[in-house]
């Protein structure tokens, strides 16, 4: 029973160290990565907008499609980087066992 608590909080421990260290480098990801994704893609989106919506709500557009741009890094960045340290962290492991 005591070996099993002690598994238990080994992988508790694990896990959150993951979590963490997923969010940090999300963060720099996003960091990096917000900036060049909205300069690519802000000229497209705020035509589009004019085009269908008018100029009236362009600056609201701008705000928020920069805000999108760094939330899309961050989460697809976390997703990826997390996934990648669990697997990697399990192969590890079963390579030790």
């Amino acid at each position: 029973m005591l070996k099993s608590n002690h598994a238990q909080a080994g992988q508790k421990l694990f896990m959150s160290s993951v979590i963490g260290l997923a969010n940090v480098l999300a963060f720099a990801a996003a960091f990096l990565g917000g900036p060049a994704l909205y300069n690519y893609t802000a000229p497209l989106v705020l035509e589009i907008t004019y085009q269908t919506y008018g100029g009236e709500i362009i600056t609201f557009v701008k705000l928020a499609w920069h805000g999108a741009c760094y939330l899309l890094i961050f989460f697809i960045a976390r997703a990826t980087i997390g996934t990648a340290l669990v697997f990697g962290g399990l192969a590890i492991a079963t390579r030790l066992m």
